[in-house]
């Protein structure tokens, strides 16, 4: 395989929920492969570590705070986004929250939105300015949410994360659809039990993880590395035939 085929020299990524967990291991392998990366996060700290990190494969790297659940904050991170770098290639809708673990009689509609508002609006508002920048400029694009096993299999004590990540897989499905006579590509990412921030503490739950682990044939968790080539195929696919597609990633956990 000609290496040449995955050098994003001159493509510019966006990555939101991009300075920790799953989406700066997709951001360490854009950048790696020549990307220029700007990453979107609430906590400044973090935005600052990752850009430090990322900065050591030698392209052009930013982070922008920016709360995604808000369409002034989004259009906003947006605007400087392209104003920093002149253009988005390729937007990674990743940002999310976990929900409160409530069972589901129990469950506010506060709560309920409160996880909907990130995961799910939150890709919605991303992905909507992303589309239209690359509508309006021409050329192509590629539109990237991360939805989750929960959307499959469903989520004991989860109603809102399981409904935003089947959302996000629909919200994709129709992007596919809808532009592809602009020349940009739509995928979703279903992602399985990944070792981040986010799902540590139930990962490292000792009845957890004997339930769980049992059913996955790589008798391991994901790491974020393992969506970093996943992230440099999907970006270098601008104008390709691939699109609408819902990638499982989950070490065979859906197998069984």
């Amino acid at each position: 395989m000609n290496a040449g085929l995955f050098d994003l020299t001159g493509h510019v990524a966006l990555i939101t929920g991009g300075n920790s967990g799953i989406g700066l291991g997709m951001a360490h392998g854009l950048a790696q492969s020549g990307a220029d990366v700007c990453v979107w996060g609430t906590n400044a700290e973090r935005n600052e570590a990752a850009v430090r990190e990322l900065e050591k494969h030698g392209t052009r790297v930013t982070a922008v705070r920016c709360d995604v659940s808000d369409e002034a904050a989004v259009d906003t991170a947006m605007a400087q986004t392209i104003e920093r770098f002149g253009r988005v290639d390729s937007c990674f809708a990743n940002a999310g929250v976990a929900g409160a673990g409530t069972p589901f009689v129990e469950t506010s509609l506060a709560e309920f939105r409160r996880v909907t508002s990130v995961n799910l609006d939150g890709a919605f508002l991303t992905l909507r300015a992303a589309a239209a920048h690359m509508v309006d400029r021409g050329g192509g694009g590629v539109l990237v949410g991360t939805s989750s096993v929960a959307a499959i299999h469903g989520t004991p004590r989860g109603p809102a994360y399981a409904a935003s990540k089947a959302g996000i897989a629909a919200l994709i499905r129709g992007c596919a659809v809808e532009l592809a006579r602009h020349g940009i590509n739509a995928h979703s990412i279903i992602v399985g039990w990944t070792e981040t921030p986010l799902a540590a503490p139930r990962l490292h739950d000792a009845t957890f993880e004997r339930t769980v682990m049992k059913r996955m044939p790589q008798r391991r968790w994901g790491r974020p590395a393992d969506f970093a080539r996943l992230a440099v195929y999907l970006a270098c696919g601008v104008g390709g035939f691939h699109t609408g597609d819902a990638i499982v990633v989950d070490g065979g956990y859906s197998i069984f």
